[in-house]
């Protein structure tokens, strides 16, 4: 079985900013239960169909696969709640992967950092950029985001 090992961060932005034009990112939610969450995702020229299952600590199953874009832009009209939208922005530091997600929309102001791990347990130097954790608190969840949206929480952080 497939499986994503992610940590979420808030980003400093006053320590951060793009170097590149980074991917636009367009994501939207088919399926909004705990588990499975389904979810279509155009970025860039592609389209993605993702399954994930329920949350356990900062591990669980995912699947996804690639679909042809027309196919990917059609999904995006059955989505259940506002499309998420992003622009991301990888960056390679000491032998790992960030992607950093500015997000726009009815999220802009979010700004968050995931890296991806083979183990839950796995170390990692996190870099100076880095805020505070948000992995394990559901309001930062892409699929929260869409029906919940990061304007309305009035400070922010409510």
């Amino acid at each position: 079985m497939a499986s994503e090992i992610e940590r979420k961060f808030l980003v400093d932005t006053d320590k951060w900013a793009p170097a590149d034009k980074g991917t636009r990112i367009i994501q939207a939610y088919l399926g909004l239960n705990p588990s499975p969450t389904v979810r279509i995702r155009i970025a860039g020229e592609k389209a993605f169909l993702t399954i994930k299952g329920r949350t356990e600590t900062i591990s669980r199953p995912e699947f996804e696969y690639e679909v042809p874009l027309e196919d990917g832009m059609d999904m995006l009209k059955l989505a259940l709640s506002e499309p998420v939208e992003k622009t991301r922005y990888k960056i390679w530091q000491e032998g790992f992967l960030w992607e950093v997600d500015i997000f726009s929309g009815k999220n802009e102001g979010l700004v968050m950092a995931e890296i991806e791990l083979q183990s839950v347990n796995q170390e990692f130097s996190r870099p100076d950029w880095l805020l505070m954790e948000v992995s394990s608190d559901e309001r930062f969840y892409n699929s929260y985001l869409s029906i919940h949206p990061f304007q309305e929480w009035g400070n922010g952080m409510a």
